[in-house]
């Protein structure tokens, strides 16, 4: 067995009048790529070549006795370097390439980086047995795992960012025979890794061809495993080119990196719409099927079985819930509306059965909405949430809302809501947070604040049905912390219920609630506050499609991924979780002038519209007709079972027929304040 040889090759490319986005003009940059090439046969350890490359601008050949590499760089203007790897087998060989650029004046330990949709910062909000700072300094993660094949970092002491880019297109992928080791791979597949580790003093970022990843990989929630090599097989003869962009700029906060890093990707990229293949008329007529299928009557809450089915089923659980996952309330409001449009009695009925039986029997012993219901079990959460709560009260006003344009009025459903509130606000703390979760005595159970976006949108509601200020002044309190906490220091976590992390839904929270404070109040802060946050929300969807292997279900359907949201620093899967964010990108689009964010949200909603629905014929993996799936695995990776390609076996449609339904509805919000 040949000695292994730790040795890598460095060059030194000097660039004058470097200049990128933000960075500083006549900037000098310095920069460091180490290459390391491995080979491997058959039961064999790898093989690591020394590679010693002397020529600093003209970059030589690197000679093995299996494979020719030539490494090229382009200035390509302001601030940006393009680098192109030529691999070219002179035998038969399996091998791997890594690229690791060491960077200037980024001391790691001051860094925060970003690899978006699945690591922000340092990650230290993850629970353990996810990926985080506190478990390795170096990581790297297939391309697969994030909304944009991107590694970047940001150092707050200086101001400066680097991002490496893999730009080559990403079209294939294939199935690995084993998830862990030295893996030899015969298939096709585009995909590498990127990511970052510690150099000593600086950082360095880093790309991998094939796919690598270290120093564990996290292929099941909170479960970390054993790391991955995958090994390429060329014959002789068999050429592969790779391409990467590194990029360097200037930005005074790390939200305005993200601002940049985001439109950096979007005028990169520039995603497509995908052609729907069914009117929004057609997708709300298959959607209702799940109103008609899944309608629970037999308990002393009426509702919407659409929490903790199964694909296979989407049997009646049993299982009520108001906000969160169930967003029974929401569903029941969509339901009469669309009952009361096609003449549908019987979604009229079942719609004001669910209203009725919560009036009835829908409040705990203190007056707050019961959340979440196991009639099957007889069993009852006793953890109450501020985003349940807030969830159930904005169905509730939306309801009441569109009753009165009828006609119609429910006092005792307004004396009700007014209750709520005066609970709601007692729980809101000195320093104008509200606590994640509490029960029904007004104890609280996690004092995280990050959820306290949540109640400014029923708070805004309350003040404009009710036409009493001191709602607004409440919601408005709220703001300065969600300023302070989110906002000012770029870190958005803990909204979501199933996990306290760096997630999605807390920066679009945050995101709309100021959208509810602008349509009620005009100010222009709400606008300058969401054009910060909106851009943390946008780094979870995805820019560009990932591939499926052959035989993987997601792929055989032809899922494109762009426009979809990664969920958050745990859940490393995709969804539809949207709402009325589209309108919320229009009106920012509007009012700050950025015309890519309305542009994607017209990608976001043509991707979700309809790619995964359920219709005869067509099912895309799921029992029923207009259940619309949930944990959508697009990586390796799973919530707990079948992995890339497939569904988790358990999901919750009533949230996404919600959250669809609600897209597919624009301008409620804004009808709303505008009564």
């Amino acid at each position: 067995m040949k000695q292994l040889l730790y040795i890598s090759a460095i060059f030194i490319l000097l660039m004058s009048s470097c200049t990128s986005y933000n960075s500083a003009p006549g900037e000098e940059v310095s920069l460091l790529p180490v290459i390391t090439l491995k080979t491997k046969t058959a039961g064999n350890p790898a093989e690591v070549q020394q590679i010693d490359m002397k020529d600093n601008q003209n970059l030589s050949d690197i000679n093995n006795k299996d494979i020719k590499l030539n490494l090229k760089s382009q200035i390509a203007g302001e601030g940006k370097l393009i680098y192109t790897l030529y691999v070219k087998a002179k035998n038969d060989v399996n091998f791997h390439v890594n690229l690791n650029f060491q960077l200037e004046n980024m001391p790691h330990d001051a860094l925060d980086f970003l690899l978006p949709g699945l690591w922000y910062k340092r990650n230290l909000q993850v629970s353990e047995g996810a990926p985080s700072m506190k478990v390795s300094d170096e990581w790297m993660f297939r391309e697969d795992r994030l909304s944009t094949p991107m590694v970047s970092a940001y150092n707050p002491l200086n101001q400066h960012y680097y991002a490496l880019r893999h730009t080559n297109e990403i079209k294939n992928d294939c199935l690995l025979p084993y998830n862990n080791g030295d893996v030899i791979t015969y298939g096709e597949s585009d995909l590498g890794s990127v990511g970052f580790g510690n150099g000593g003093k600086d950082a360095f970022l880093a790309v991998s061809y094939p796919v690598t990843e270290y120093p564990k990989a996290y292929t099941r929630k909170l479960q970390l495993t054993n790391p991955i090599t995958v090994f390429k097989h060329l014959k002789k003869g068999e050429k592969v080119v790779l391409k990467y962009e590194l990029i360097k700029g200037e930005a005074p906060s790390y939200s305005d990196f993200i601002r940049q890093m985001w439109q950096y990707v979007y005028d990169s990229y520039k995603p497509e719409l995908v052609t729907p293949a069914y009117t929004v008329d057609e997708v709300k007529q298959y959607l209702s099927d799940y109103y008609r299928q899944s309608f629970t009557d037999e308990y002393p809450l009426k509702g919407y079985s659409g929490v903790h089915v199964h694909i296979d089923e989407c049997e009646k659980r049993g299982i009520i819930e108001v906000g969160f996952i169930g967003r029974v309330l929401l569903n029941a409001l969509y339901a009469l509306q669309y009952g009361e449009q096609t003449g549908d009695e019987q979604l009229i009925k079942d719609a004001y059965a669910i209203y009725d039986s919560y009036l009835a029997n829908g409040f705990t012993r203190n007056g707050f909405i019961r959340e979440k219901v196991d009639f099957l079990r007889n069993f009852e959460w006793e953890e109450l949430s501020i985003r349940r709560q807030s969830e159930g009260l904005m169905s509730l006003f939306y309801f009441l809302d569109y009753e009165k344009s009828r006609g119609r009025s429910h006092p005792e459903w307004e004396e009700r809501i007014q209750s709520l509130l005066q609970k709601i606000i007692i729980l809101q703390r000195d320093d104008n947070s509200f606590p994640r979760k509490f029960d029904d005595n007004m104890k609280v159970l996690d004092d995280t604040g990050g959820s306290s976006s949540c109640a400014i949108l029923p708070l805004t509601m309350a003040y404009k049905y009710f036409d009493e200020p001191e709602y607004l002044k409440i919601a408005e309190k709220t703001a300065l912390y969600m300023k302070k906490e989110s906002v000012d220091k770029g870190v958005y976590f803990s909204s979501t219920l199933d996990a306290r992390c760096e997630d999605k839904e807390a920066s679009i929270y945050v995101t709309t609630a100021y959208y509810y404070l602008w349509l009620a109040t005009g100010k222009q802060e709400y606008i300058d506050n969401a054009s910060k946050s909106v851009y943390f929300s946008l780094s979870y969807y995805y820019t560009w499609d990932v591939p499926f292997a052959k035989g993987q279900m997601l792929g055989d359907l032809g899922l494109k991924s762009r426009g979809w949201g990664n969920v958050s620093a745990e859940n490393n899967h995709i969804d539809v979780y949207v709402f009325e964010f589209i309108d919320v990108l229009k009106w920012l689009s509007d009012k700050n002038g950025d015309k890519r964010l309305e542009a994607f949200g017209k990608v976001i909603a043509s991707s979700m519209q309809d790619q995964l629905l359920p219709v005869e014929g067509r099912l895309c993996g799921i029992a029923k007709q207009g259940y619309y799936p949930e944990v959508v695995q697009h990586t390796n990776w799973d919530y707990g079972v079948n992995g890339k390609g497939y569904y988790n076996r358990l999901f919750g449609p009533g949230w996404v027929v919600a959250s669809l339904w609600t897209m597919l509805s624009p301008g409620n919000t804004a009808s709303f304040f505008q009564k």
